[in-house]
């Protein structure tokens, strides 16, 4: 998942969820309407199938974006800051789909994010990087609460004082 929605436009929700159904597991318009329908139910959008990503907002669109991806049916899904192209009043209506994802499913989730006390609930573990380095990991209660690196302490002091 990327933090641009990278839809297309010219489609609508369940037109933009239906192309990988059918382009790259070869499934029929048919069995693909249906896969694509429940999963847009799923991340809360089943009243906008026919709309167009203009007519969304953004975090709607980056909703419709992450039943795209789900579409396949990936072992592991990689968020890259899912919510930092999003208003900040629309953070919350992601956080929520990212949140039952990890909670109702087996798929591994790999998640780059600055929201520290939406990874402290969902997380399994943390890693904390510096100049593409890891500089401290483990259980989140550890690396968010007691962090033993000096980098680590001092993000967590300017994200969590803003």
């Amino acid at each position: 998942m990327f933090q641009q929605f990278n839809l297309f436009p010219h489609m609508t929700a369940i037109e933009n969820v239906r192309e990988p159904l059918v382009h790259a597991l070869g499934l029929s318009r048919e069995e693909s309407d249906v896969s694509a329908t429940d999963l847009l139910t799923r991340v809360g959008l089943k009243d906008h199938l026919a709309k167009h990503p203009a007519q969304l907002s953004g975090g709607q669109q980056q909703r419709v974006a992450i039943a795209r991806s789900l579409a396949l049916k990936p072992k592991i899904m990689l968020f890259d800051e899912v919510t930092s192209a999003l208003d900040p009043e629309l953070v919350g209506e992601v956080l929520r789909v990212v949140r039952e994802l990890a909670h109702a499913s087996d798929m591994s989730m790999l998640i780059v994010t600055h929201e520290m006390a939406f990874a402290a609930d969902i997380a399994d573990r943390v890693l904390m990087f510096d100049h593409g380095q890891i500089v401290e990991e483990g259980p989140p209660a550890q690396v968010l609460k007691a962090p033993q690196n000096p980098r680590t302490r001092q993000f967590l002091r300017a994200v969590l004082e803003r």
